[in-house]
């Protein structure tokens, strides 16, 4: 096996561990802090499940969960099935501009956040759309498209032509094509992309804020009204778990991905 050629250049070592301990670090001290059963975002007062209890009784985050998980859903649901079909659509067309459109598909993935919100806000109120969950829910399916279209994308450039032009040569049409070798091979795929797409919405806070109305705080919303007031074991429970919640879904994700390929 060949040596690593970065470790030739002095103090890469050191400098990639100070780099995970940046990125890492307060992630951990956050999740310990989770556990402190005194009130002191600082200090360290002894060790208690009470937090978490103290947020699993709490009407006001459990109905900002609520939010969430419906918009997650809906919004996962939608961008999926409209993700799968442009990419089949781009993936068997044949014409000038294919590529083009394949970046704006993924455009929103460059373009600031921020300014995506206040373009989705101006053109709700040009509409005179109400805000609220309604509102939440289309301005997520419209950023979650580019995550559910890329792994959906890559699953269909990496299946064989063969096995389709198989499926014809045994008499087979268009939608036996599609259902019997297509989407079997696809699946993997379009599982990836919705479990991006459901995390990438669970944890958005800048187009939520705001495009929600009254009513349609997500978890993210309430996290940030909370630190307002200051940073409490209570907010490092709920961070915790949205954590947990991201790191079971990205990790699902990956597996299913490294499986397919």
């Amino acid at each position: 096996m060949a040596a690593n050629p970065l470790r030739r250049f002095p103090g890469t070592g050191i400098a990639a561990l100070a780099f995970f301990a940046f990125l890492y670090a307060p992630v951990i001290v956050l999740i310990a802090l989770s556990f402190n059963s005194g009130r002191s975002s600082t200090l360290w007062e002894g060790f208690t499940f009470d937090w978490y209890g103290v947020v699993l009784d709490n009407p006001d985050i459990l109905r900002a969960a609520k939010n969430s998980l419906i918009v997650g859903t809906f919004s996962t649901v939608i961008s999926t099935v409209l993700a799968t079909i442009a990419a089949i659509g781009l993936d068997r067309a044949r014409f000038r501009g294919r590529n083009a459109v394949n970046s704006v598909i993924a455009l929103p993935l460059v373009v600031p956040e921020i300014v995506t919100a206040v373009a989705t806000l101006i053109f709700f109120l040009s509409i005179g759309l109400q805000l609220g969950l309604g509102t939440v829910i289309l301005a997520h399916v419209i950023f979650c498209i580019p995550f559910a279209y890329l792994p959906i994308r890559a699953r269909l450039e990496g299946m064989p032509v063969t096995y389709r032009e198989a499926a014809a040569d045994l008499y087979a049409n268009e939608w036996q094509t599609f259902r019997r070798v297509t989407l079997p091979l696809l699946w993997p795929g379009v599982i990836a992309g919705a479990m991006l797409a459901f995390i990438t919405s669970l944890d958005d806070f800048v187009i939520t804020y705001f495009v929600a109305g009254p009513g349609a705080s997500t978890l993210p919303i309430y996290i940030f009204a909370s630190l307002r007031m200051g940073v409490t074991p209570e907010v490092n429970a709920i961070s915790s778990l949205m954590l947990v919640v991201s790191i079971v879904f990205v990790s699902i994700s990956a597996w299913i991905g490294r499986r397919s390929s």
